[in-house]
Parts: C-alpha cells; structure tokens; sequence
C-alpha cells in the first residue's frame, strides 16, 4: 500500500509524468512502471490516462488529504477542542478506529479521517461504499458523564449542524430526512453512523460518523441501492476545497458534541426543522414488518419523529424505524 500510496501523490496533481519520472519517485525499473500504474489505479478505481511522449496522468485530480491544511482551516477555538487528529489513507472503518481507541482511552475531540475504507458502514447494518481520495469519510469521538441514554438526540444534531455547514459552503436545497440522512433533491449526500458505549447512569463514550459523496462517480459505487449524489454534481464542477471543507465539519461537529453536552437537544431543534422537507407531509414508517402511513408532524422537543395517524398521534424513536415520503399523483394537465 506504500507504494501505491506514492504513486498516487505524484500523479493527483492530473498533470502528464513521464515514466522516467515515476520509475525514480517509486524506486522502481522504467519497465515495471506500467504494471505498476495500472495495478494501483485498477485496485483503488481511479481512471488513468497514457499519451505516447508526455506519459501518465490521473484523468481526475485528487486533493489528498493533509492534516495540516485540515487544521488550518480550523479556528484557534477549534483546533483546541480536537485532542488529536488521525490521518489514514486506508483504514477498515473510521468509526470502528475510534471505538477501539475509546475502549483503550483515548480522549475527547479524538478524529479519525480516511482517503478510503475497506469496510465502512452506515445505519442499520448497511455496508457504506468507500473509494478511495473522492469523499470524506470521517469520525469525531466525545465522551460524556451521563448515560447513553441521553445521546440519543445527538443524532439529530449532528444532522442539523452538518447540513448549516453545507449549507454555509453554497449547497443550496440541502435537506434532512429524519433521522439524520442528509439530501438533495431526495437522493442521499451524505449519512451519519452514531456509536455509543458507556455505563448506565455514565460515563458514556459516543462516536459520530459521517460519510459525504464528493466526487464519486457511479462507477466507483455499482451496489448503491438507493438514488445518491455528489457535491461535485450540486455545485456543476465548482472546485471546493476537500480539506477546507473537512476542516469546517470536524469543527462543527466538536463544537456540537460539546454543546450538546452543556445544553442537550433544545439549541439543534429549530435548525433541523428548518431543514426538514417532510414536515406535513405524507409518508410511511416502516417499522420492523410493519408499515404506517400517516402525515410527517414534525419532531418532538425530544427528537422522536411524530406522525399523525387515523388512530391518533404516534412517536418513533431512531431505532430500526425507517422513513419514507408517499409520492402525490401528478395532477392531470388542463
């Protein structure tokens, strides 16, 4: 993977390198260059370009990922709240890195952040498609002196904070579908896997992760089953930086995970309604083999998601429960 990894910092620029070039940055013959191009472009799905006389190129520049420049779009006040950053350009899960870290005691404002995951998940179970250099897939880690069960509305904080943030960068249309999906235009941007582990009445120990597509193209993810974008494709191709952005999540992120320890759920509520679609409308919670069909009524000031039913007003918890939108018949043109 070393090597690998060199290759691809020489050539994310997206200008021509000779082979000459490549065969000395990697220490290699000028005849194994080829074999080693296409090895690691074919294992981590980038696309690789070669014109006879000017050499090889990455047809899509890569922004690697660079804890310095990561911090630097941090403010002082942020950086100060992050105990240490971890950078890997390959690692299983984000998540699973700093729970294993939380069990053996790392710190608060602990971050992991990734160029690829070999086994990344998301809500309920679901495999999260990871290539590698085109996302973000990171993780913040909090600890608490409460319970778990008072984290369970971080998850709708997260999602607020994280789409004022997009929001923020010039993603017009960004919404939240309960609990903490985040969309455009009803196909998914980005999700959040929350973790928890602590004793009952605490200390308790919670790890956020998020997953945002950036420039992922549908080659890259064959086994998403569920409509999806890229920033790349909201913004038209507008450049925007990857680790400036990855700098103002994990500074949004620290900043909610210790607000919401000093103020619980109440400051994020307002904001996630702002950002909620639904809210009115009619949809189905799918709850274990059950479906319910009624009209979306808001969040609770506790988080649960509300639904008016023909037998009366229903609250869900996060849980297994999964939301969806009933499409309205298109009116008939006069």
């Amino acid at each position: 993977m070393e090597r690998n990894i060199a290759l691809i910092e020489l050539l994310a620029d997206g200008a021509f390198h000779s082979g000459e070039a490549i065969a000395a940055h990697l220490g290699i013959t000028r005849a194994a260059v080829w074999k080693a191009l296409r090895k690691t472009t074919d294992e981590l799905g980038l696309a690789l370009e070669s014109v006879r006389g000017r050499g090889y190129r990455l047809l899509t520049p890569l922004e690697l990922l660079d804890a310095e420049r990561l911090l630097g779009a941090m403010s002082d006040h942020g950086r100060h709240l992050v105990s240490r950053l971890e950078l890997h350009r390959q690692i299983d899960s984000t998540n699973a890195f700093l729970m294993r870290a939380a069990a053996a005691g790392a710190p608060a404002g602990a971050v992991c952040i990734a160029e690829q995951q070999t086994a990344g998940r998301g809500r309920r179970g679901r495999s999260w498609q990871s290539p590698f250099g085109v996302n973000l897939y990171l993780s913040v880690l909090w600890r608490y002196p409460t319970g778990p069960g008072v984290l369970g509305g971080m998850s709708l904080a997260a999602g607020a904070t994280l789409a004022e943030v997009l929001a923020a960068h010039g993603v017009q249309d960004i919404a939240l579908k309960w609990p903490n999906d985040i969309l455009w235009h009803r196909r998914k941007l980005a999700g959040l896997l929350l973790e928890v582990a602590g004793e009952s009445q605490g200390p308790s120990h919670l790890v956020v992760g998020l997953g945002l597509n950036l420039s992922m193209r549908q080659s890259q993810a064959p086994d998403i089953d569920q409509p999806w974008v890229s920033l790349n494709e909201i913004l038209d191709g507008a450049p925007l930086g990857r680790n400036r952005l990855a700098g103002a999540l994990v500074e949004a992120l620290v900043h909610a995970l210790e607000r919401y320890g000093r103020e619980g759920l109440s400051p994020f509520l307002d904001p996630w309604r702002a950002f909620d679609p639904l809210a009115g409308e009619p949809v189905r919670v799918i709850f274990g083999d059950q479906v319910i069909e009624g009209r979306h009524a808001g969040i609770s000031d506790e988080g649960a998601l509300q639904l008016e039913t023909s037998t009366g007003l229903r609250r869900f918890q996060a849980g297994e429960v999964s939301l969806r939108p009933i499409e309205r018949p298109e009116t008939p043109a006069l």
